[in-house]
């Protein structure tokens, strides 16, 4: 299965008029967030980490505006592979989904309702590391 196919099929998709091949939005458990093939950006800033925690595969990279966080984020990027972007509570994702869409050539996909909504449902999170990306920790 394509790492595209792979990420969409474990993610409940409600696609954004507009964007329809760039821009996702969805709800995976921590578990699937786990296992996809996706690059998982947490863009929370950095005491946030601290204080919930975090999904051990997450890169940890603050949104602050479209410009520096794409420039940041581009070493990451594999050929295909979806980028997932993940806060607290997912309105800043949607908001930071929205731009960076239309200017990457993979798929972005807004994990709505964020760590609490993991957390919620019961997933434990993990204390952030310099080796993520955490610079306070």
């Amino acid at each position: 299965m394509t790492t595209l196919r792979l990420a969409l099929s474990l993610l409940l998709l409600a696609v954004t008029p507009g964007q329809a091949q760039q821009l996702y939005t969805a709800q995976p458990s921590a578990e699937a967030l786990q296992e996809a093939s996706v690059l998982l950006v947490d863009i929370r800033q950095p005491h946030e980490w601290v204080e919930t925690g975090v999904l051990p595969n997450a890169l940890l990279m603050p949104f602050d505006d479209p410009e520096s966080f794409l420039a940041s984020l581009r070493p990451h990027l594999q050929p295909g592979q979806p980028v997932a972007l993940i806060c607290r509570t997912g309105n800043r994702t949607a908001r930071a989904a929205r731009l960076i869409a239309p200017r990457l050539e993979v798929p972005v996909v807004d994990i709505a309702g964020g760590m609490y909504r993991l957390m919620d449902g019961g997933y434990r999170p993990v204390r952030p590391t310099r080796d993520k990306g955490c610079m306070v920790c």
